[in-house]
């Protein structure tokens, strides 16, 4: 899992079937500290949540999960949406 800003939406007229009637949000993985960490992805929105939140994600067939029986083509996907997140760094030695 790791944690991500939503930042934009994703609009695709032809995609595969299995993604039909759901939601593609462009999301930007980021630190605890809400510093942006690698590139934006495109993610499969399972919660209802829109730009400008931070959620959490998964990668890999999981991202899939929420949809079961159902199976939707995804590498990412949106589970959670982020209320709160307390970070307390720790000391390196």
């Amino acid at each position: 899992m790791f944690v991500a800003d939503v930042v934009g939406t994703v609009v695709a007229t032809a995609k595969d079937p299995s993604l039909v009637s759901h939601k593609l949000l462009l999301i930007q993985p980021v630190t605890p500290d809400g510093n942006a960490h690698g590139g934006p992805q495109v993610a499969i929105d399972s919660v209802g949540v829109g730009v400008g939140e931070r959620v959490i994600c998964v990668k890999g067939k999981e991202a899939g999960f929420p949809y079961l029986p159902e199976q939707v083509l995804a590498d990412v996907g949106i589970v959670a949406k982020l209320d709160s997140l307390h970070h307390r760094p720790v000391a390196r030695r």
